[in-house]
């Protein structure tokens, strides 16, 4: 079974940064692909990120040029830096990963919660 833990949540305000980093345990079978969610209060959850073991990485628009997505395929590690934070960006971040392709996940993270001020 694997198990997903993410962290790097907390309190920012508009214009700042923050770095979330996922690891994703494994045993006897590797993940291919790993990649971020996030759902605000009253709100459907959302795709952000993703990126694959072959480094291929792809975004949604309401992120696309201040968030990058980054892989450490030794740690299993996937790493979201997210830059020029906005109020919007506010919500849980879900780490979410995949034997074979995103969508859909096979494993997610519990959420780790991340609140942009103006």
């Amino acid at each position: 079974q694997v198990q997903v833990v993410e962290s790097g949540g907390g309190f920012m305000q508009a214009g700042g940064s923050l770095r979330l980093s996922c690891a994703a345990s494994r045993s006897g079978f590797s993940i291919n692909a790993m990649g971020w969610y996030r759902q605000a209060p009253g709100k459907e959850r959302e795709w952000v990120a993703h990126s694959t073991i072959g480094g291929s990485t792809n975004y949604a628009d309401s992120v696309k040029g201040r968030f990058t997505i980054s892989r450490d395929n030794a740690k299993n590690t996937v790493y979201l830096q997210m830059n020029s934070l906005k109020p919007e960006d506010t919500g849980v971040y879900f780490c979410a990963a995949s034997r074979w392709r995103l969508p859909p996940p096979e494993y997610w993270g519990q959420g780790t919660q991340v609140t942009v001020s103006s």
